[in-house]
């Protein structure tokens, strides 16, 4: 079967969700993929920040195919030890109390909501529910994660949507400006990938930080995208030296396999009992199998890799002509240029480059072990898309 073959029967069978690029990818190693022709790509998307140590990486493997050979699954009305021991390591990394183990960043994410909510339910009343976002933010797509979602462009088609959200302005005076007697908590992305790689001020989260302990007010932070190692610290909101009471994280936590989970800290860690939440896959002994081989790879000489490989990124890239702007942190880059993102991804494309777009914007989200020679390769492809 070749490439057309296999796009032709997804667009007969497949529901059309996904504007897709016009490649069926077959096999790979680390940042290299081959499509069913042979074409070889650098890899400058991972899955959307998901296999950050590259393709079919052997550790990974390893451990998970293990777990396959023992319990490939166990309802969650048993005890499992990937799942515990992943919990632990994400509590001793962190600081966390406790874990939540769901699917996908929005089921991360719905139990931050959930958990928030009953807390303040618990300590308040039952009127004190409503959750700040800000605009521009992206986190998930369930209908409750939807309402969370501070775009109006994902608002589209899908209401009534759940009430108890305000999206405000990534300004002090535009969170106070939403704030009321009924706030429960305030929920940011430290850098909004899905708009564009926006970054928050370091100066504006430490201000958020400091309303919500003087109000009581829990913060969370959604760090599906910039969590496990992408930023270059193991979770991005140490870079900017807050404390959050709920941090949810996904997509890389796995390195491929869907896991999603949500860490509980200090006040919040009691604040589910029995049936008050659940998951069917959540926590699945493969998936955390392969989650605990990921953690115990993320070391501080990575992260200062990827510091490292990032600054070189950004300052290769702001040479480029036509490179109006390079945001992002670590190994999470936008690139705002005067063309456009679409054109610029698919002519990276035709010239053995993958990368993301995210409004208007370039994405790069390379794996975390992508080798120099890659890097050089993506550069030199981008300075021949953006710079002719």
């Amino acid at each position: 079967m070749d490439s057309n073959q296999i796009i032709n029967e997804d667009k007969k069978y497949v529901a059309s969700t996904y504007a897709r690029f016009p490649v069926a990818l077959k096999d790979g190693k680390g940042s290299r993929l081959y499509d069913y022709e042979g074409k070889e790509y650098i890899d400058c998307g991972s899955g959307i920040a998901v296999n950050i140590f590259g393709i079919n990486d052997e550790e990974w493997k390893a451990a998970v195919t293990a777990q396959l050979g023992s319990v490939q699954h166990t309802s969650n009305l048993y005890y499992s030890k990937p799942q515990a021991d992943l919990a632990k390591m994400l509590c001793e990394r962190t600081g966390a109390s406790k874990v939540f183990f769901g699917n996908s960043g929005a089921e991360a994410n719905e139990c931050a909501i959930k958990a928030a909510r009953k807390y303040s339910d618990n300590k308040y009343n039952s009127s004190r529910k409503e959750i700040i976002t800000i605009k521009n933010s992206f986190h998930g797509r369930t209908i409750a994660t939807l309402s969370a979602t501070g775009q109006d462009a994902f608002h589209k088609y899908y209401g009534p949507f759940v009430e108890g959200f305000k999206y405000a302005d990534p300004t002090i005076n535009g969170i106070k400006a939403c704030l009321n007697a009924d706030t429960c908590a305030i929920m940011v992305e430290t850098i909004q990938g899905e708009s564009g790689v926006n970054v928050l001020g370091a100066d504006f989260l430490k201000q958020v930080e400091n309303l919500c302990c003087e109000k009581d007010i829990l913060l969370i932070v959604d760090e599906v995208q910039t969590g496990n190692g992408r930023t270059g610290y193991l979770y991005s909101y140490e870079a900017f030296g807050i404390h959050p009471d709920i941090v949810t994280t996904a997509k890389g936590l796995a390195g491929g396999l869907p896991l999603g989970a949500c860490m509980l800290f200090g006040k919040c860690a009691d604040v589910f009992g029995y049936g008050d939440h659940g998951s069917t896959f959540g926590g699945n002994p493969v998936a955390c199998a392969g989650a605990c081989n990921i953690l115990s790879r993320i070391t501080g000489d990575l992260l200062a890799e990827v510091q490292g490989k990032g600054a070189y990124f950004k300052a290769n890239l702001e040479r480029i002509k036509n490179v109006e702007e390079v945001t992002g942190m670590g190994l999470m880059i936008g690139i705002k240029t005067n063309k456009p993102a679409s054109d610029i991804a698919n002519k990276c494309l035709q010239k053995g480059l993958l990368v993301l777009t995210a409004h208007g914007k370039v994405r790069l989200l390379p794996a975390l072990n992508i080798k120099k020679e890659e890097i050089d390769i993506a550069l030199k492809i981008l300075n021949e898309v953006i710079g002719e």
